[in-house]
């Protein structure tokens, strides 16, 4: 589905099997964020067969954690697709999941600030909690968030795997919550578009998760 000019999401709708959404960033270049399971990757092909793209066509794939579900099918776009992700998420990768998969040397690692890829500006942010080093996405020019697994539609990410702190992520939370998003584009379920929608939804979060976080 297109969210806006430039923004398309690919949602995971099945309850059977984990995967993760998928999003496509468009200008000079093509982005791919987390491309989910490679066994569970038709409903990225599809998506990109709607907007008129190859797996070919993607320029660089960027990684917002490292858990497999949003990151095993990434050997299906690089190389030539140029692929990043956190330094210590690569790392933390190796150490759990070395004897599950195995994952390509990053071209560059996604650290907090800004990051350009052809005309498009993006802003990295840490935002440890769900995993020790997450990062998330901002798009200011169509302020769009996407935020992997560190906030969702009226939920949060869990703490309870290696590195996972509920204090590091209600810190994540809310500095997400101080940026200008009309599209709130999250790791697992629908998203939340709207500038209110976005702000409401931080509002319930914090009401509703932040007591279980200190």
């Amino acid at each position: 589905m297109k969210v806006t000019d430039g923004v398309h999401a690919f949602l995971w709708q099945s309850y059977s099997e984990n995967n993760c959404n998928t999003y496509l960033i468009e200008g000079e270049k093509r982005i791919l964020v987390d491309p989910g399971h490679r066994h569970l990757l038709a409903h990225v092909d599809r998506g990109l067969k709607e907007a008129g793209i190859s797996r070919e066509g993607i320029d660089a794939v960027l990684i917002t954690h490292a858990h497999p579900d949003h990151l095993e099918a990434i050997g299906e776009f690089s190389p030539p697709a140029l692929f990043a992700m956190n330094q210590r998420e690569y790392e933390l990768f190796n150490q759990y999941a070395a004897g599950y998969m195995t994952l390509p040397e990053p071209d560059f690692f996604l650290a907090e600030g800004d990051l350009a890829i052809g005309d498009i500006r993006l802003q990295v942010i840490l935002a440890p909690g769900h995993s020790p080093a997450s990062v998330c996405l901002y798009w200011p020019e169509k302020k769009v968030l996407i935020s992997g697994d560190v906030v969702f539609a009226q939920g949060i990410g869990r703490t309870d795997m290696p590195g996972g702190s509920g204090k590091a992520l209600m810190q994540s939370i809310r500095r997400l919550a101080a940026l200008d998003v009309e599209y709130l584009l999250t790791g697992h379920g629908e998203i939340v578009a709207g500038r209110e929608e976005v702000r409401k939804n931080f509002a319930e979060i914090e009401k509703t998760w932040f007591p279980y976080l200190r």
